[in-house]
C-alpha cells in the first residue's frame, strides 16, 4: 500500500512538472506575436498569459477525459510504472526541444511517451487504436486547418483595411493584439493543462482512488497552477523562433494569427480534442504570411519545425519504452 501511494505521488509530481515545463515551453504560443510587434511589454505579456492560462485550465475537463481514456484500452491495463515512464519520456523531449529553441508539441510528446511505455509493458493489446487514431488525426488536421483559416482571416483583413495607411493600422491593431493574445492564452490553458489532468486522473483510477474517470477539483487546481507558474517564467528561446523567424509580423498580421489560433484551439477544446497549440500557432503564422505573399514565409525554418513535429511521437515512444525499463529497475 505504501509503495502504491509513493508511485501515485510520483505520478502527480511528474505530471505537474510536465505541466510546468509545458507552461514555459509553450508561453511563446500565447505571447510571441504580441511581443515581437511590441504591442505589449514582455513582462506584462507573461503575467497576462499566466493568469489567463490558469483560468482557461479550469474551464473544462473534456480534453482530460480524451487523453486519459482514449489512448489506453482500459485503466486496469495501465499501472503507475507505465505512467511514470510516459511522463519521463515526454519531459526529456520537451526540455531538449526547448534547449535547442525548436517549437515542438507537448501533446505529441505525451501521446508518444504513453504509447511507447504501454507497448513495451503490456503490448499492443493495451492500446486503444481507435482512440489514438482520433487523437493523431486532430493533431495532424489542426495545423493544416490553422494554415487555411489563417490565410482566409488575413485576406479578409486586407480587403477591409488595405486602403488605410500602415502607420494608422499599426497603432490600432497593437491595441487589438492585446485582446487577441489574451484570447490565445485562455484557449491555450483550456486545452494544454487538461492533458496532465487526464494523466493524474488515470493514475488515481488505476490505483483505486477513484471509481470513475471524473477529474477531481484539486487536480484541476494543481494542474492549472503548475501551468500558470511555468508560463510566468517564460520561454524566450522559442518566442524568438515563433515571433520572428517564420514570418516578419506586423500588428495586423499578429492580430490575425492570434485570433485565428484562439478560435481553432478553443473549438478543439469544445469538441474534447487535444491539439498542439505550438502547431496551431505556427500554422496560423504561416497562413497569415502566405496571404501577404508566399515568399514572405521563411519556409526553411518551417521545414525544420516540421521535421521536429514528425519525429516527436516516434522519439518519445522510444524514450517512454526505455524509461519504463529504468522505472522497473528503480522501483
Amino acid at each position: 500500500m505504501h509503495e502504491l501511494q509513493f508511485l501515485i505521488l510520483t505520478v502527480i509530481v511528474l505530471a505537474l512538472l510536465f505541466d510546468f515545463i509545458n507552461g514555459f515551453h509553450d508561453t511563446a504560443n500565447a505571447i510571441a506575436t504580441s511581443v515581437s510587434t511590441r504591442a505589449i511589454k514582455p513582462a506584462h505579456a507573461i503575467i497576462m498569459a499566466a493568469v489567463l492560462n490558469f483560468l482557461g485550465a479550469i474551464y473544462s475537463t473534456g480534453v482530460a477525459k480524451t487523453i486519459g481514456g482514449d489512448i489506453v484500452a482500459s485503466a486496469e491495463m495501465v499501472d503507475e510504472h507505465i505512467i511514470i515512464a510516459a511522463l519521463m519520456g515526454s519531459i526529456i523531449w520537451n526540455l531538449f526541444t526547448w534547449y535547442v529553441a525548436m517549437p515542438s508539441s507537448s501533446s505529441h510528446a505525451l501521446v508518444g511517451g504513453i504509447i511507447g511505455a504501454v507497448l513495451v509493458s503490456t503490448g499492443s493489446t493495451g492500446l486503444n487504436f481507435i482512440g489514438i487514431g482520433k487523437i493523431v488525426l486532430s493533431l495532424i488536421a489542426s495545423p493544416l486547418l490553422a494554415i487555411f483559416s489563417g490565410f482566409i482571416v488575413m485576406t479578409v483583413l486586407f480587403l477591409l483595411f488595405g486602403q488605410f495607411a500602415p502607420s494608422a493600422l499599426n497603432g490600432r491593431f497593437k491595441k487589438m493584439q492585446i485582446l487577441s493574445a489574451a484570447a490565445m492564452a485562455f484557449s491555450h490553458g483550456s486545452n494544454d493543462a487538461q492533458k496532465s489532468m487526464g494523466i493524474i486522473t488515470l493514475a488515481l483510477l488505476s490505483g483505486g482512488y477513484l471509481s470513475s474517470f471524473e477529474v477531481p477539483d484539486y487536480v484541476k487546481f494543481l494542474c492549472a497552477a503548475a501551468m500558470a507558474c511555468g508560463t510566468a517564467l517564460g520561454g524566450w528561446r522559442i518566442i524568438r523562433t515563433i515571433g520572428g523567424k517564420i514570418f516578419k509580423l506586423e500588428p495586423i498580421s499578429g492580430f490575425a494569427a492570434d485570433l485565428n489560433s484562439s478560435i481553432v484551439i478553443f473549438s478543439a477544446t469544445l469538441l474534447h480534442l487535444p491539439v498542439s497549440t505550438t502547431h496551431v500557432v505556427s500554422g496560423s503564422i504561416m497562413g497569415v504570411g502566405t496571404a501577404k505573399r508566399i515568399r514572405a514565409v521563411r519556409w526553411g525554418v518551417a521545414q525544420q519545425m516540421l521535421v521536429a513535429w514528425v519525429l516527436t511521437i516516434p522519439c518519445t515512444a522510444v524514450m517512454g519504452a526505455l524509461a519504463y525499463q529504468i522505472v522497473l529497475w528503480i522501483f
